[in-house]
């Protein structure tokens, strides 16, 4: 669910993922702009209650105030609620402070929850939230708008206060008090909490984890849908001489070696730092903070335009026991995470651990896997060989570990399996039809050779689940050893001659199976038809892949050789469209974007109507008028979801017809 967004302020635009340093507007340790800061959050707050800060911030501002040129974001007083709880000032006084002190983001005085009050407590609060959210959104004039999420750890409130803020249409969205949860490093609860926050909040807001500001969460929070983070972390962490690192934290009495190769890592050692007064050596570890924390926000948006985040993710997450939690927990959260993820990415996918077996791509393969329907009753489960599948498998494969090949109890007399389904069995999608062997992520992915625990499972399950599907199954004994599978008495070891069918599909079939995969059962005899004599097929002569569908030398479709989609061309999109019924594929435009599209020119969201539930970013789609007339054809750059909630920027990259 991660994203590199930008959002624009009077004082510059802000690249999210993006993390606000805190700044006390009355005692500056660093210059954080120099170090990189696109934004920073202070205390509207603190000003008003000091004289002097107050005086000069309402003359000049409180950019002046704090020194610092770009985006300023401030909070309401709520911290001090929190700690203190009262603060001598009401809701529509802070709005209109600051407003007053010319800031670029303020935020209502919203009731901040502690975790695990009783249910009581937390709706008394959330009651008081949702109004003064309200009220905010009313009196507001100037400021970009901060609407804060509450709702203490009680997930149906989080969902309930995001959904009814919403309504207010505030500009960004932080979800409080998760500040306790990150101290006492519960982050499966954190995980609930977010997660059921930004179900209730729109796709075209900023999200902002207020108090996140350990460089070891961020990757957890960004693929969870957060892009702003705050925290004072790196000066309180230095102030006990605490160096902030992406996989933990590191005492500086315990140092031989400097851990990174920033500034203050390079010019000074341990021993340097340990000989300085404790003010200027807290000031030089509050710069190596900033620096690894900015640091980790750049390699999440590489990972982010990588198509690698989650890797990230993992990785971070085995630095910390708890983290660990936190990440086995989003895998009640898989749905959440389907519904944003693209179907393709520039880099392979990598097993890491058995969480990767909880990603989003392999509960769809598992989801796209019943478009393709049997061939036969009879199924013939191999194990993997080196990528493409169907480059190294052979009949002489097949046979090399007969006669002890298993096979589930059938009429003892049909061992013909010539005509038999051939699927391979591989982590860590498990069951792989060999016609869609080259689609992404299938053959764009790498695993161990010594499977884990939970790897065995999950590739026991896969196979019972996939089998309902046949009557007749023969499965490779190396299979049977490899995944520890259960030999009961509804199997029995083959010792008698079998036919044995050929593992290779032809490009005619592998066709048709893989329209039926990416576009949904049917579609490869609605775009190819049975005879394989009208359909001719181009490839390339470097790869051997194919590469042009042709019918009567119309082109049909294309196969993307990087992933392996197919592209459809004019004739493609028509016989899809004729085939299956709305919503089906289909994004609904508004009349104004009706030429537009029929010109080729992109789609824009303000101009969608309806959109297709299942549709994601690089899935191939079919532009529609109101009256389901097919209009053009082309490729996501959004979610349905985002499509919906944006209201500018590209929806569809619209392809031009070409026989109209």
């Amino acid at each position: 669910m991660g994203r590199i967004g930008k959002f624009t302020t009077p004082h510059g635009t802000v690249t999210t993922p993006a993390l606000m340093p805190v700044v006390h507007p009355g005692k500056q340790t660093l210059d954080v702009k120099k170090l990189g800061a696109e934004i920073v959050i202070t205390n509207s707050y603190i000003i008003y209650k000091n004289e002097e800060l107050k005086e000069k911030a309402l003359k000049d501002g409180v950019h002046p105030l704090i020194d610092f040129p770009h985006t300023i974001e401030t909070d309401s007083g709520s911290f001090q609620l929190s700690v203190y709880g009262d603060i001598d000032i009401t809701n529509e006084e802070v709005i209109k402070f600051q407003e007053a002190i010319k800031t670029d983001i303020g935020t209502s005085l919203d009731i901040p929850t502690a975790p695990y009050v009783k249910r009581s407590k937390a709706e008394e609060d959330l009651a008081i939230t949702i109004e003064r959210a309200k009220q905010a959104a009313e009196v507001n004039e100037e400021l970009i708008l901060n609407s804060v999420v509450q709702g203490s750890t009680f997930p149906d409130l989080r969902l309930k206060c995001a959904e009814e803020i919403s309504k207010f249409d505030a500009d960004i969205y932080p979800i409080g008090a998760v500040v306790p949860l990150m101290e006492m490093y519960r982050y499966a609860d954190l995980v609930d909490v977010v997660m059921y926050s930004i179900r209730g909040l729109p796709e075209d807001k900023p999200r902002h984890l207020m108090g996140a500001g350990h460089p070891m969460v961020f990757a957890l929070a960004v693929a969870m849908g957060c892009d702003l983070f705050d925290s004072a972390a790196y000066i309180l962490y230095a102030n006990k001489d605490r160096f902030m690192m992406p996989d933990g934290t590191l005492r500086l009495e315990d140092l031989i070696e400097m851990p990174c190769s920033c500034r203050v890592c390079c010019e000074y050692t341990p021993d340097d730092l340990r000989k300085m007064p404790q003010d200027e050596r807290a000031k030089l570890i509050a710069e190596h903070n900033l620096h690894i924390s900015f640091a980790e926000i750049r390699r999440i948006r590489q990972a982010i335009v990588d198509g690698e985040l989650m890797k990230l993710v993992e990785l971070r997450c085995r630095a910390h026991p708890f983290l660990l939690d936190g990440l086995r927990r989003l895998k009640e959260y898989q749905k959440d995470m389907m519904k944003l993820n693209p179907s393709s990415k520039k880099n392979a996918f990598f097993y890491t651990g058995e969480e990767t077996l909880n990603r989003p791509e392999v509960l769809k393969h598992q989801k796209q896997l019943e478009n393709i329907q049997p061939t036969s009753n009879s199924l013939v489960i191999l194990p993997h060989t080196r990528k493409p599948y169907t480059k190294y498998l052979n009949k002489e494969y097949i046979k090399k570990y007969t006669p002890e090949i298993v096979s589930y109890y059938t009429n003892s007399c049909n061992l013909d399996f010539s005509d038999a389904d051939v699927v391979v069995a591989d982590i860590p999608f498990g069951i792989i039809p060999l016609g869609v062997d080259e689609f992404y992520p299938l053959a764009q992915n790498e695993s161990p050779a010594i499977h884990d625990e939970d790897a065995k499972q999950f590739m026991k399950k896969a196979i019972c689940d996939y089998t309902n599907k046949y009557d007749n199954i023969l499965i490779h004994k190396k299979i049977v050893d490899k995944y520890d599978l259960d030999l009961t008495d509804e199997y029995t070891i083959v010792d008698a001659p079998i036919t044995l069918p050929d593992a290779k599909i032809s490009d005619f079939d592998r066709l048709k199976m893989i329209a039926d995969y990416q576009f949904g059962t049917n579609a490869g005899n609605v775009l190819f038809g049975d005879d394989p004599d009208k359909i001719k097929i181009e490839k390339s002569r470097k790869t051997g892949k194919i590469r042009h569908v042709f019918e009567d030398k119309q082109n049909i479709v294309n196969m993307r050789a990087n992933d392996g989609f197919l592209i459809l061309s004019d004739l493609g999109a028509k016989r899809l469209h004729e085939a299956f019924d709305a919503p089906h594929m289909r994004v609904v435009v508004a009349e104004d974007a009706e030429e537009y599209a029929r010109k080729g020119k992109s789609v824009f969201n303000k101009f969608v109507l309806d959109v297709d539930e299942p549709i994601r970013h690089n899935d191939e789609v079919l532009i529609v008028n109101g009256d389901d007339e097919l209009l053009a054809f082309g490729k996501s750059l959004l979610s349905s979801y985002e499509i919906k909630d944006f209201n500018s920027g590209q929806a569809i990259k619209t392809r031009k017809w070409k026989n109209q």
